[in-house]
């Protein structure tokens, strides 16, 4: 049978899977979308520097903290007297044989690292201030001018011809969120760096550091701020896909269908047509994906705490630690009260914890590559039937799975060789490089949301209303489909 031209049509659109749109001329929302990925950036890279910060023992150089201007010294007068005030604090106890330039050294990794605290608030002040007020979007192809790349993207979606903000609807408050969470992170910085240098560690016989659990909550600030600007960005960026009318002609099952409009969204398109096991095998990627995130981050966390009670540099084998799986004598200490601390506290069983989530982590990754790669439910060509994962998906999840593969292997690496800086920070890096293949692919199947599902009807509905894309959603499936005749997207 000859496809018809506009099953063709659908069926070139649905091969280009759900981009991301970053040129303007299609994006009148693109340049936000860059200006918050370029801050994501620079918050990943002030990560990078606060782990060689930590790793270079120079946290706890600077003793004091002026959020309004902090000025290195100039002067060897002024740096004398920087240094005299850092011997009054119990860390100059147990590095009395610092030179003076040994100390700049540590004060510069610190200045340096609330400097770029600094510049990231400004630049993410700044672009919020001036896409919001000063810069107006132009909203057409024709006020660009016309490729023919531009007209062949222009042919499959339908921009407003009038945009009031670059920062497009319902992004306002997320935006407002961020600003308070970037705040918010010198202070928690700030908090951490006491527990420091109070007196009530002069007595301390082991290296003074700061508390782990404040260098978790640090860390875990910064790394949930990346992850939502990550997420935001790549929202305005999808804006057009997600949100804007797709000329490609409807096939006549969803006119069918009853009520639906006749140009939905590409997602919404997608979503709709998908064909149930397809639905299914999406859903359960994402599932999959959805765990790794959620297991990287707890990986992280629990980073800290390897980082926090120097963990790393205690049972440098593997696969086992010194010659036992689970070093059961070692990793409860009775005097720690309450006992849950030592979860937290004792160096074995911090460290067994953290090689526990990096493995689960690892496999996670690995098993849901697998799963969505070769277990792929592929569209139907010159038909308007898309299959289960789009370009996109494909891509992250191959980036997912290398990525934490590389990690793990990082990580043994660091261990073995006795967590020299180099491996150390690459392998805090490489954690947010493992979250951002996560997050990317994880935005990436918004089409198998329920939600999504829900909405649009067609065959993801009807999936759902038999219990092929999953359990506790029948009623709500059924309810979907019984409300199609008022529906409206």
């Amino acid at each position: 049978m000859t496809p018809t031209p506009a099953a063709t049509a659908l069926s070139s659109v649905y091969a280009r899977g759900l981009p991301i749109i970053a040129s303007p001329i299609l994006n009148p929302h693109a340049p936000a979308g860059k200006w918050i990925l370029s801050t994501s950036g620079l918050v990943l890279a002030m990560v990078h520097v606060g782990g060689v910060t930590r790793l270079t023992k120079s946290g706890l150089s600077m003793t004091d903290w002026r959020p309004h201007m902090e000025v290195p010294p100039m002067t060897d007068v002024e740096w004398n007297a920087e240094f005299d005030r850092y011997k009054t604090y119990p860390e100059y106890a147990q590095r009395m044989s610092m030179t003076l330039d040994e100390f700049k050294y540590i004060y510069y990794w610190e200045w340096g690292h609330r400097m770029m605290g600094r510049f990231v608030g400004v630049v993410f002040g700044g672009g919020w201030a001036y896409f919001t007020w000063m810069h107006r979007p132009k909203s057409t192809p024709q006020q660009y001018g016309t490729t023919t790349t531009t007209t062949t993207m222009a042919s499959i979606l339908l921009p407003p011809r009038s945009v009031a903000s670059a920062i497009p609807p319902g992004y306002q408050s997320r935006l407002a969120l961020l600003f308070a969470m970037g705040g918010t992170q010198g202070l928690v910085g700030w908090w951490m760096v006491k527990s420091g240098l109070g007196d009530d560690r002069r007595d301390d016989r082991s290296e003074i550091r700061v508390s782990p659990y404040r260098l978790a909550a640090h860390l875990g600030m910064a790394v949930g701020t990346y992850s939502m600007l990550l997420w935001t960005g790549l929202g305005v960026l999808s804006y057009p896909v997600d949100r804007y009318p797709a000329a490609a002609p409807a096939p006549a099952s969803a006119a069918a269908a009853g009520g639906v409009e006749a140009a939905p969204s590409m997602l919404q398109r997608y979503a709709r047509d998908l064909a149930p096991d397809a639905l299914r095998h999406a859903r359960h990627t994402r599932a999959g994906v959805m765990s790794t995130v959620g297991l990287t981050g707890l990986t992280i966390l629990s980073g800290a705490f390897v980082a926090g009670n120097d963990a790393g540099n205690a049972y440098n084998t593997y696969p086992t630690m010194d010659g036992r799986w689970i070093p059961w004598d070692d990793m409860v200490d009775p005097s720690k009260e309450p006992i849950w601390r030592n979860a937290f506290e004792t160096t074995a069983m911090v460290q067994w914890n953290h090689r526990v989530l990096g493995t689960c982590t690892a496999l996670s990754a690995l098993g849901v590559a697998g799963y969505g790669l070769l277990a792929a439910r592929r569209g139907v060509p010159n038909a308007p039937i898309p299959g289960s994962t789009t370009p996109q998906v494909r891509r992250g999840l191959v980036a997912l799975g290398v990525a934490a593969t590389g990690q793990m292997s990082l990580g043994i690496a660091t261990l073995l060789n006795y967590v020299p800086i180099a491996l150390a920070a690459s392998h805090q890096l490489g954690s947010l490089v493992v979250l951002t293949c996560g997050l990317y692919t994880a935005h990436s199947l918004r089409y198998a949301r329920k939600d999504v599902a829900l909405k649009v009807g067609g065959g993801a509905v009807q999936s759902l209303a038999s219990g092929g894309g999953g359990g506790g959603l029948v009623q709500k499936g059924s309810a979907a489909l019984s409300r199609m005749s008022n529906l409206k997207i």
